[in-house]
C-alpha cells in the first residue's frame, strides 16, 4: 500500500517506524490545507489523518483510495457516509488518552485548590522575599479531602477521573445523561448534581443535548466558591458565563483545556489575565508521550486489520 500522512505535527516527535513498516511508501506532511488536500491524496492507497477535513467530494474524487485511518477518537472531519458508500473503511484511534487526561484533570483540581500559579507568580514577583513571615498564605488554600466530585459524563474518562479523586478522600456523584428522562441507580440529576458538587468535572461529548450545558443558569445553581473544570470540548461550558461567574466571585475557580475555537486565533474571552483563578490549557491533556505513542501503535494495528481482511476500530458501515 501507498500511504499519506497529511497532518503529523502532533506526532511527528515520535517514531513512525509501526507504520511505515506496513507499508510500501509512506509520504509525510506536517499540514494540509484545504485546498491542498485532493492533490496530495492522489494515486494514495491510504490516507491518514488528523484533523483534515475529507469530505465528500475529495473521497469520491480519490480514486485509488482504499482505507482512512484517524489518528484521534472524533471522525466528524470525515465524510462516513461518502466513504461507506464506496465501500472505504474508516478506522480511529480510542481510549488512548484515559490516563494523560485524568492526571490533567486531577492536576487542574490541585492547582485550583492550591492555588498553586497564584504562589507562584507571587514568588517571582518577590512577595516571598518581602514577608514578614516564614512562608505566604496570601491565598486561601482547601483540601480536596472531603469534598464532593460532580462528573458529567461516565466513559473511560469520567471513571478513571473518579477513580483517582477517591484516591484523595472526594466524594463522587455522577450525573445522569445529558438530556434523558430518566435517572439509573447510582446517578442523581443534573440538577442535583450542580447544587451539591464543590467540584465538576465534564468528560461529555459536545452534540445538541450538551451545548452550552454549564451556562449563566446552570452556574448560578452551583455552591458558592464551587470550581468548573472542562477536558470534554468548549461549546459545553458557556465561556461567556463562566467568565462572569469567576469575576463576580460566585465559583472559586475554574480550568479548561479546551476553548470554543481551537487555536484561538481571534482570541477568546477566556484568555483575559484578569480573570481570577483560572486555569487555560492548550487541548494538551490528552499529549502524553505514552497516550501518542499509543495511537501510532493503533494505527499500525488499523492497517494491519485491513490487510489481513479483518478491520479494526472500523467506525463506518
Amino acid at each position: 500500500m501507498r500511504a499519506v500522512f497529511l497532518d503529523t505535527q502532533s506526532l511527528d516527535d515520535l517514531d513512525l517506524s509501526p507504520v511505515s513498516d506496513c507499508v510500501e511508501e509512506l509520504v509525510c506532511y506536517p499540514t494540509t490545507a484545504p485546498e491542498q488536500v485532493a492533490e496530495r491524496i492522489a494515486g494514495f492507497d491510504l490516507v491518514i489523518i488528523n484533523k483534515v477535513v475529507l469530505d465528500a467530494s475529495t473521497i469520491q474524487a480519490a480514486e485509488s483510495l482504499k482505507l482512512i485511518c484517524v489518528v484521534a477518537t472524533g471522525v466528524n472531519n470525515v465524510d462516513l457516509n461518502a466513504a461507506s458508500a464506496r465501500g472505504i473503511p474508516v478506522c480511529n484511534s480510542q481510549g488512548y488518552g484515559v490516563n494523560a487526561v485524568a492526571q490533567h484533570v486531577l492536576g487542574l483540581m490541585l492547582a485550583l485548590h492550591t492555588r498553586l500559579l497564584d504562589y507562584d507568580r507571587a514568588v517571582k514577583n518577590g512577595d516571598w522575599n518581602r514577608s514578614s513571615q516564614f512562608c505566604l498564605l496570601d491565598f486561601p488554600i482547601l483540601e480536596l479531602n472531603g469534598r464532593t466530585l460532580g462528573i458529567i459524563g461516565y466513559g473511560a474518562l469520567g471513571q478513571e477521573v473518579a477513580r483517582l479523586a477517591s484516591c484523595f478522600g472526594m466524594k463522587v456523584l455522577v450525573a445522569a445523561r445529558p438530556g434523558s428522562d430518566q435517572i439509573p441507580a447510582g446517578r442523581v440529576s443534573l440538577e442535583e448534581l450542580l447544587e451539591t458538587a464543590d467540584v465538576i468535572s465534564l468528560h461529555c461529548p459536545l452534540t445538541e443535548q450538551t451545548k452550552d450545558l454549564i451556562d449563566a443558569t446552570a452556574l448560578a445553581k452551583m455552591k458558592p466558591g464551587s470550581f468548573v473544570i472542562n477536558a470534554a470540548r468548549g461549546g459545553v461550558v458557556n465561556e461567556a458565563a463562566l467568565k462572569d461567574a469567576l469575576c463576580s466571585g460566585h465559583l472559586g475557580g475554574a480550568a479548561s483545556d479546551v476553548l470554543t475555537e481551537e487555536p484561538p486565533r481571534k482570541g477568546n474571552l477566556l484568555l483575559d489575565a484578569t480573570i481570577p483563578n483560572l486555569i487555560i490549557t492548550p487541548h494538551s491533556a490528552w499529549g502524553s508521550i505514552q497516550a501518542r505513542t499509543t495511537i501510532i501503535e493503533q494505527t499500525r494495528d488499523n492497517i494491519r486489520g485491513y490487510q489481513n481482511g479483518q478491520p479494526v476500530r472500523q467506525v463506518n458501515t
